[in-house]
């Protein structure tokens, strides 16, 4: 008994040393640096199992319900251009399983796909409006409005110089080739998309953190990707330390008039430091004063929170992806790199008020979280979306029209029907944009009156029919509240018709996707 103890020692003994003697320079930089204590002293810990139970995390939503135009004519929001909740969904329908409800964000989904609405001629405003109005594909008595908006675009080789901290949660939750080695290899795609005149770092958090690189010409590929390829998983997750670290360094490297951007990887599983979910909010976005924005970009399974990864990315005023492959990552990060990175304007709010005389009922289809209040449309202090460089928003109202018999509220008793003047008569509805330069502190009102001549009757585009397939398919995850008896076989039907053009084969995966559904599910 003993010997055996005293091998056991002597082995014990020689793995501590061999760990000193083979310390990676990444590791050292961290302590020499003196910002924290060295997270890669997580790393030399026992990697944390993968959690067999489910324990992900979205935020619980209802459904937008119907409004009576009569009791609430006006309808704001702010806009969204996340497109994590398609990606999420996505890789859970192809394990086999449907997503929980609240997993599925029916704008977040709309948005994933781009759409060739007219680009603007000039950069004031940043971006040009379109609409359409036909009768909705699932509901014959009721019309759908769609309402598009596409920012200018600015070729990658044309962007600012950019700042760029890569924040990596190298906690033992990491521990896996779907996070951390997925990670490295999204990370390496943009790195080689820089130039010399852009910076990287990259900071790491685990139960502490630290700076692995400090700011790097992009060029370096090599240093970055070596630096990269060192990272293992190990330890608690201290999130909020490594958000802090990341915002600091960031402020170090800051280019005036350039691209300053975090962008924090990870499962989203902070457990130890400042994990207070309104705490980690505050503290983002009073660090998005000093006009660095914070992109999060979601890896896993088993453990992942969906909640905070699309919260923390509102709030710092970026946008959230969840890349559950490579190709995932080559989208977001190479072929949409120009949207994923620059902001052309910020704060952007939408604003509808219904004619009552036209327009009985209407109900605004997902942006539930993005939901404001009326008097928030002018008030400059609230915080609303940003829109990227070539970036699509799109948003649909389904309406029903007065007398139409597409109304699904009781008729008022004491409703009060004003008179109104001829020429209001024949508008259906009136639309507001607000939105600030990227710089600026005040807002730009965008007016447009849609009239009642706007209504299609034919000859729909491609672009509204295979929106309302994607946001039909959203609402028959979430249940088919409204969808009455319109199918995934009808689903599947309206996708392949509106396929238009798919420079990159997203539509065609999406109507896979519906297929496979339609096997999983009974409806």
């Amino acid at each position: 008994m003993y010997i055996k103890i005293f091998i056991l020692s002597i082995v014990l003994s020689l793995n501590a040393c061999g760990n000193t003697s083979h310390q990676s320079d990444a590791a050292k930089q961290i302590q020499l640096s003196g910002a924290m204590p060295s997270p890669m002293m997580a790393f030399q810990q026992e990697p944390a199992p993968i959690p067999e139970v489910n324990r992900e995390n979205y935020a619980n939503f209802k459904d937008n319900p119907i409004k009576n135009v009569t009791e609430q004519a006006v309808s704001t929001f702010s806009i969204d251009v996340d497109t994590g909740s398609y990606s999420n969904v996505r890789r859970m329908l192809n394990s086999g399983n449907l997503p929980p409800h609240d997993a599925v964000r029916v704008e977040e989904m709309i948005n994933y796909f781009t759409y060739n609405y007219p680009q603007p001629n000039t950069t004031n405003p940043p971006f040009k409006v379109s609409t359409e109005i036909a009768a909705t594909p699932w509901n014959s008595k009721t019309h759908l409005l769609h309402i598009g908006i596409k920012g200018y675009d600015i070729p990658k080789t044309n962007l600012p110089a950019a700042n760029l901290v890569f924040l990596v949660d190298v906690s033992g939750s990491m521990n896996s080739p779907d996070k951390l080695g997925l990670l490295k290899s999204s990370l390496k795609l943009l790195t080689k998309q820089l130039t010399a005149r852009d910076k990287i770092s990259l900071v790491v958090y685990a139960s502490a953190s630290g700076l692995v690189l400090e700011p790097t010409a992009a060029n370096q590929t090599a240093k970055i990707s070596a630096a990269l390829e060192k990272l293992t998983a190990g330890g608690s997750t201290n999130g909020g330390a490594g958000i802090q670290l990341a915002y600091a360094t960031a402020e170090q490297a800051f280019i005036k008039g350039g691209i300053n951007r975090i962008l924090l990887a990870t499962d989203g599983d902070f457990n130890v430091g400042t994990v207070n979910f309104e705490a980690l909010k505050n503290l983002v976005e009073e660090k998005r004063k000093s006009g660095i924005s914070l992109t999060t970009l979601g890896f896993g399974t088993g453990n992942y929170n969906d909640n905070l990864m699309e919260q923390l990315a509102d709030a710092g005023n970026g946008n959230y992806s969840y890349i559950d492959t490579l190709n995932e990552a080559q989208k977001v990060l190479v072929d949409e790199m120009s949207s994923t990175l620059q902001t052309i304007a910020k704060d952007v709010k939408i604003q509808i008020e219904f004619n009552p005389t036209v327009v009985a009922e209407y109900r605004l289809i997902g942006y539930e979280n993005r939901v404001l209040k009326r008097e928030d449309f002018k008030n400059d202090k609230v915080d609303a979306g940003e829109i990227g460089a070539g970036h699509s928003v799109t948003a649909l109202y389904e309406i029903a029209l007065v007398g139409s018999g597409g109304e699904r509220l009781e008729k008022l008793r004491y409703s009060d029907k004003k008179a109104t003047n001829s020429m209001k008569t024949n508008e259906l509805a009136f639309l507001r944009l607000r939105y600030k330069a990227p710089t600026a502190n005040t807002s730009i009102l965008v007016e447009k009156a849609l009239m009642k001549t706007d209504i299609k009757t034919t000859n729909t585009s491609d672009n509204f029919r295979f929106a309302a397939a994607v946001a039909a398919f959203g609402q028959q995850l979430r249940g088919g509240k409204y969808l009455q008896q319109f199918s995934y076989q009808d689903i599947l039907n309206l996708a392949r018709q509106a396929r238009g053009k798919d420079k990159f084969s997203y539509r065609a995966e999406f109507i896979k996707l519906i297929n496979l559904t339609k096997s999983l599910s009974s409806k």
